[in-house]
């Protein structure tokens, strides 16, 4: 299948060279010409995904046109915040039939769209799956045993995605609850930044793992606000995602707040980064959101007064332990 991937960061890398190990024409659309050329001629992408080594069969390109043209199956890897730029501009050249398959996880700032409504807003009529789960970018690119799901509306395109991504160490499960599939790729990130910062002031596993199962109900009391199915956050997408981002030294949303719950601000932090961390952005998106369905999110809250409202990080987590007693089921 001729497949074509919107994004060169290291996630969108790493599934593109999945990809072509696994038989496709795949083509690669990066904003950088220098990875453009280290993907092509050296199968490699030093900038973004160091040290591993890429299908050589990938080719990188800087020219939207070239890297859609006649594409069946369409991977947007793009962060959150640009997302929508990227779709909008390739859409002359995507392939009517085209699938689109959406690998960013996050939540768009002031419309509260997924990154499959983005999509699909800019895309009508096309057939629009998200793929999420527990994936670090640099295990799945040393071929490291991992398990994702891909969610869609349109059963024939979830099996598609399915089909195509799966390989002996890459096991794709299909799903159909979009909206609880979405929403658990992006929280997640938000409560690895909250484990994050609890790590950096030196906190121990107990706080760690209250933070995690209390932001899992977080994540689920906005899911169900939204239409999604509660069992959705217990499997890959949800907890699996959850635990991996959370605890995993890999994670570049705990990496910042690590790094803030150290004593760093927000900027230094953030300052010469070349890889997003979406935690950030989505800390925005969430409280707006969670606010305008009225749902209750007090650790989204408490790392949205660290990370922009300058609180100091300990306050914050002596606010969230101080909060009225209450069932654990409310």
């Amino acid at each position: 299948m001729r497949c074509a991937v919107m994004g060169a960061g290291a996630w969108g890398t790493a599934l593109a060279s999945l990809l072509a190990d696994n038989g496709h024409d795949t083509t690669i659309w990066c904003l950088e010409p220098d990875v453009a050329e280290a993907i092509t001629h050296s199968a490699a992408n030093p900038r973004f995904l160091p040290g591993a080594e890429l299908a050589d069969t990938l080719r990188g390109t800087i020219d939207k046109a070239e890297a859609l043209d006649g594409a069946e199956l369409v991977l947007f890897a793009a962060p959150s915040h640009v997302l929508r730029e990227v779709v909008s501009h390739g859409r002359a050249w995507m392939t009517p039939s085209a699938t689109a398959v959406v690998a960013t996880k996050g939540i768009e700032r002031h419309t509260f769209a997924l990154m499959t409504d983005v999509v699909q807003q800019e895309l009508p009529g096309h057939a629009v799956v998200a793929l999420s789960g527990p994936s670090f970018a640099a295990e799945v690119a040393n071929r490291q045993p991992t398990a994702v799901v891909a969610a869609s509306n349109d059963a024939a395109a979830a099996t598609l995605a399915q089909q195509a991504f799966s390989a002996p160490f890459f096991r794709v499960y299909s799903h159909d609850d979009v909206t609880g599939v979405e929403l658990g790729g992006a929280l997640k990130n938000v409560m690895a930044v909250a484990t994050g910062i609890s790590d950096g002031l030196g906190l121990g596993f107990n706080t760690r793992a209250a933070l995690i199962t209390r932001g899992l109900a977080e994540m689920m009391r906005l899911g169900i606000a939204m239409g999604a199915h509660p069992q959705t956050f217990a499997g890959l997408a949800g907890v699996g995602d959850l635990v991996l981002t959370c605890t995993g030294a890999l994670s570049r949303n705990r990496q910042v707040g690590l790094e803030i719950g150290k004593g760093a601000t927000l900027p230094e932090v953030l300052a010469g980064r070349e890889s997003v961390a979406e935690g950030v952005v989505t800390t925005e998106s969430a409280r707006e959101l969670a606010d305008a369905r009225g749902v209750e999110m007090p650790i989204v809250n408490a790392v949205h007064r660290v990370l922009f409202e300058h609180q100091p990080a300990r306050w914050a987590l002596v606010e969230l332990m101080s909060r009225e007693l209450r069932g654990e089921r409310d």
